[in-house]
């Protein structure tokens, strides 16, 4: 990634930080001033997003720097854990707009309308959208988890924006019901993506394997390669958000080292050439003898000479 991506990364990060900010000011103050339940539990679940966001512009862009001695592999494992934790800040703010939900449809309401409750709801939602807009441009050349994940957030405050217009709709029309049954809709779908995102990036934490036709690709890149002979022990899993490459290469017995050294370099360079691969470790073995871990002898070397 280039110093320009870390740039617009920030960037995308404090519009997100700064639309979040905006939203829960205006709707908290229309929320309190008329009493709506509605635009108080869309502001704190704003909050909440304004948490997630911050946490992505301090530690998100931790992917841009470079693999130091204290972490050698690098840092792309940072990116999907801030990405995990918006998903379960998302879960847990749709479990408590259920909940919130629940409470108003069965204790009821006591809000005033208000066409100032229209106005902050109809600013909320075009903050929000523009947000989302930039994020996405942002990220299209990006690819970043992170961002991903804000950007789907900024369209569940749209979702529950939605939700909210309704509800004070409904106190318009003297039906205030709406609002609880309303909110409880939108609730299960913001739970619903908020499982999604969290079990989209848990995979690059546990060091999953790629999908097979991945693998398939790098098998194919090393077999391509004019002295290579076969390939085992092939190993491919996920490193945060690039993927990790260890293979077994079989080769002439007979080369030179010099020679060996050459292929082997052909070969990591032709795997990190691949996109998503971050790095590559290729052993080359001598053609036809088998693994020295299936040999009679573990040593590999033979019977000794006296």
């Amino acid at each position: 990634m280039t110093g320009t991506d870390e740039r617009r990364f920030a960037r995308a990060s404090w519009a997100n930080v700064l639309g979040n900010a905006a939203k829960i000011l205006v709707e908290g103050a229309a929320g309190l001033a008329f009493g709506s339940v509605a635009l108080l539990a869309d502001a704190a679940h704003s909050i909440a997003d304004l948490i997630a966001s911050v946490v992505v512009l301090v530690w998100g862009d931790t992917r841009f720097k470079d693999p130091d001695a204290s972490h050698p592999h690098g840092h792309s494992r940072i990116e999907p854990l801030t990405a995990l934790f918006v998903g379960a800040v998302i879960v847990l703010l749709g479990l408590n707009l259920l909940y919130e939900s629940a409470l108003g449809l069965a204790f009821g309401t006591d809000a005033v309308f208000s066409p100032l409750l229209l106005a902050a709801l109809a600013f909320a939602m075009v903050d929000m959208y523009l947000v989302y807009r930039y994020t996405t441009w942002v990220n299209e050349s990006i690819g970043s988890t992170a961002l991903h994940a804000l950007a789907t957030d900024c369209l569940n405050d749209l979702y529950t924006s939605i939700a909210a217009v309704v509800g004070v709709v409904g106190l318009f029309f003297g039906f205030g019901a709406l609002d609880p049954i309303a909110g409880g809709l939108v609730s299960l779908l913001v739970v619903s993506q908020g499982i999604a995102i969290s079990r989209e990036n848990l995979p690059y934490l546990v060091g999953a394997a790629p999908s097979e036709t991945e693998r398939e690709t790098i098998r194919e890149t090393l077999l391509s390669h004019p002295d290579v002979e076969g390939v085992h022990d092939l190993t491919v899993f996920y490193d945060g958000t690039v993927l990790e490459v260890e293979a077994h290469v079989e080769v002439d017995g007979e080369l030179t080292l010099l020679a060996a050294h050459g292929i082997e370099t052909d070969l990591v360079q032709a795997l990190r050439a691949i996109e998503d691969v971050g790095d590559a470790h290729v052993h080359l073995d001598p053609s036809g003898i088998g693994e020295w871990k299936d040999a009679d002898d573990p040593t590999g070397r033979g019977p000794s000479v006296p």
